[in-house]
């Protein structure tokens, strides 16, 4: 019995060790993939980049960023490119991503919901096809903690919503990050950030606009309700180009494009779980591409990616449709906006529905 005991200990200690030298050569030999995606995950985090550096020095850390960046498109949007003309009426579409973006769910004129995936990725797309029906839609509490995302679409009967700005997680609160812009005033209550991109929001016109400009300027251009965060990923249907792997590394994602017919896409990609680790800002460029986006940005992402529909329009109440995960933790995190779609797009759309039957 002794015998086995220590043999098993043995067997133990030998498989620590392997485990140990596998991890050492992962972090500090010749292949550099694992230790620029280390790296890049942890420093774009806004609360881990400290683990960039247990194993790195500073000039490592620099070194390995200078080698992985995303090199955003150096324009502001043009909104006169946007012609709010799509055409739902196609006997035949150009590709699959064309048919589930055009073709509509029957009984729903206002959203739909698309399943999409990747390798080692997956998450959900909601397709909003009047771009006038979303909304920036501020937490009761905004500045002072936030609320959960399926609490405040709960309180607003949203059919569609997903997490706007960023939060500087933190035991008890999540403080706002940048900028938002809503009905023309400034809210800069948050906490500044260096995430590349600007503003991200909707013009008076419903067009998605990115801007590097101020929020004072960005509102004498025409934007209407905006938050801050980046990058950028396609601006005027030129994409982000990448230096090595991006300079994101993989995590949950959330995005927001629109394609240059007006049609709005909101983008969350579930990560570090089971079936979907995350995905790369480089793959997210791409998803975009295929279904069309022309303007496109990345919002927060991490433990704040939510995403939230009512599955029909007749369904009482909705629920997430991603798993939100952060850092040692599942479940939602307190967020401090959303953007959202609300029951006035029902109401909306019939009346338009009746004026075209008269």
């Amino acid at each position: 019995m002794k015998k086995k005991k220590k043999s098993k200990f043995s067997i133990f200690l030998i498989t620590i060790d392997v485990i140990a030298l596998v991890c050492f050569f992962l972090a500090y030999g010749p292949i550099s993939y694992f230790r620029d995606l280390l790296v890049t995950t942890a420093m774009t985090t806004m609360n881990h980049r400290y683990f960039a550096y247990v194993l790195y020095s500073e000039d490592q850390v620099k070194e390995i960023l200078d080698n992985n960046k995303l090199i955003e498109p150096e324009e502001d949007t043009n909104s006169s490119e946007i012609t709010f003309n799509p055409n739902f009426n196609a006997d035949s579409y150009e590709s699959v991503y064309e048919e589930q973006i055009l073709k509509k769910d029957e009984g729903n004129d206002i959203y739909k919901i698309v399943n999409i995936k990747g390798d080692n990725w997956k998450g959900y797309m909601v397709v909003i096809y009047d771009p006038s029906d979303i909304k920036l839609v501020f937490a009761s509490n905004y500045g002072k903690g936030g609320k959960y995302l399926s609490d405040m679409a709960k309180e607003n009967k949203a059919l569609v919503a997903m997490n706007a700005s960023g939060v500087k997680s933190s035991v008890g609160k999540n403080p706002v990050t940048g900028t938002a812009i809503l009905n023309g005033k400034v809210y800069d209550t948050g906490k500044k950030i260096n995430k590349g991109g600007g503003l991200i929001g909707f013009t008076k016109d419903n067009v998605l606009m990115l801007t590097k400009k101020s929020a004072k300027e960005a509102i004498k251009d025409g934007m209407d309700r905006a938050v801050e965060f980046g990058p950028f990923l396609i601006v005027n249907g030129k994409p982000a180009t990448f230096k090595g792997n991006g300079g994101w590394g993989i995590a949950n994602r959330t995005a927001i494009a629109q394609r240059q017919d007006g049609i709005v896409l909101f983008v969350v990609i579930d990560g570090r779980q089971a079936g979907s680790i995350g995905i790369s800002m480089p793959d997210l460029v791409k998803l975009f591409q295929k279904y069309g986006a022309y303007n496109a940005a990345n919002l927060d992402g991490g433990g704040s990616s939510a995403l939230y529909a009512r599955k029909t329009l007749t369904a009482k109440s909705g629920s997430l449709l991603n798993k939100p995960v952060g850092y040692g933790y599942s479940g939602e995190r307190r967020l401090p906006n959303a953007w959202m779609v609300l029951p006035s797009a029902i109401e909306k759309h019939n009346s338009t529905s009746e004026g075209e039957g008269e």
